[in-house]
């Protein structure tokens, strides 16, 4: 096992944490008081991230990507993770894997154009009735022709007002399980695609979460992505990977930042004469978070590593998304308590970074499903799963 990175891998990780903290970092308040990232700005960040080649990383470099192995990935994406999550995305985009099962006919249209920046793509698999249960989705593609008509609703879908098209999961076979649905790349612009309301969210101020309908959407066969009836397991591929990188590692980062700021405080603030630091339950405080996040950083690479391998670590991948997300909650919340009233005051981003932590623990399966998957994988193949 083997987490070293190349002095390639290591020069990339270098740009992106100074990018991050000159470029981003900066405008996060604006965003967070202002709800929204100025059009202008976000442009100007992207042709910034795309001209220094952090653009679409995870993609290969013949599709034009940055061709990263998963280990160094993960080390990106924990720089990527110590600012806002609209920053992150206008800035590095939303590159899915999925799109690398474009065929030739669809690749010019879909996924080349996405690894280049010029059209924006989110995955509408998500529905009021079916969150973490992927494979409970109602929308319906039924047979036409030699296409679909498509009917149903998504929400809430991160990005969704952003982005160009979707990758839409839907039912299309009539039997039971995964085997019945399938993957459908859907234009916006497509007649009977709605985008509905912007749902208000506690946290990750900036970044859209909608409500997409679709009503009798004529597709052909050139808008079916992969195998028809095979679509959930290419989708769950993929949000292995979001799981992995988007939370494990962006948590890990963020709670990296904020382990960084407790410090600080920590040896200047001085109380009863002496800094605060110095006084034992808040040493336990700091002490309990570099303890947590170490293990944290430890699970991400671990299970990047073996996916760099070509194996599928799916309890691993569980185990990084409920330590992580859990770990960053609990080193945010410890934040807020060593910095008392100002921890609590938005004149910090310690509140903001409170809020935007909780949902990692929702997001991309809850941590109690993910809990069950381990519990399964353990009862199944014994402590070898790990």
């Amino acid at each position: 096992m083997n987490f070293s990175l190349s002095d390639r891998a290591r020069e990339k990780v270098a740009a992106v944490r100074r990018f991050v903290r000159s470029e981003l970092q900066p405008l996060e308040e604006e965003v967070e008081m202002g709800g929204r990232l100025d059009p202008a700005k976000a442009r100007e960040i992207f042709e910034k991230s795309r001209d220094l080649g952090f653009y679409a990383l995870n993609i290969p470099e013949k599709f034009g990507g940055g061709g990263l192995s998963g280990v160094e990935m993960s080390c990106v994406e924990m720089e990527m993770g110590q600012t806002s999550d609209i920053l992150i995305r206008r800035a590095f985009g939303n590159v899915y894997e999925v799109l690398l099962a474009c065929d030739d006919r669809q690749r010019d249209r879909w996924l080349l154009p996405t690894v280049r920046g010029e059209r924006t793509c989110s995955i509408a698999m998500t529905e009021p009735g079916a969150g973490s249960d992927a494979a409970g989705i109602e929308s319906k593609a039924t047979p036409d022709g030699n296409g679909w008509i498509l009917n149903g609703c998504k929400r809430p879908i991160g990005d969704g007002s952003f982005s160009d098209f979707f990758v839409v999961s839907a039912r299309s076979e009539p039997v039971e399980g995964s085997r019945s649905i399938s993957l459908f790349l859907v234009d916006k612009s497509t007649p009977g695609v709605t985008v509905g309301r912007d749902l208000p969210m506690m946290g990750n101020r900036g970044t859209s979460h909608v409500e997409l309908f679709f009503k009798d959407v004529r597709l052909g066969p050139e808008n079916l992505l992969g195998e028809r009836g095979r679509g959930l397991g290419l989708l769950l591929s993929t949000i292995g990977r979001i799981r992995l990188f988007h939370i494990g590692s962006r948590a890990v980062g963020m709670a990296r930042r904020v382990l960084a700021m407790m410090i600080d405080h920590a040896n200047s603030r001085i109380q009863f004469g002496k800094p605060i630091g110095e006084f034992q339950m808040v040493q336990q405080m700091l002490a309990d978070s570099a303890i947590e996040l170490n293990g944290a950083r430890l699970m991400v690479l671990d299970a990047a590593w073996e996916t760099d391998q070509g194996m599928d670590p799916r309890e691993k991948v569980s185990i990084v998304k409920v330590h992580a997300a859990e770990t960053l909650g609990k080193i945010a919340d410890r934040a807020v308590q060593i910095f008392g009233g100002s921890g609590y005051c938005k004149d910090l981003p310690i509140e903001r970074i409170y809020r935007d932590a909780r949902v990692m623990r929702i997001f991309d399966g809850t941590s109690e499903i993910h809990r069950g998957v381990i519990a399964r994988g353990l009862m199944k193949n014994g402590v070898d799963v790990i």
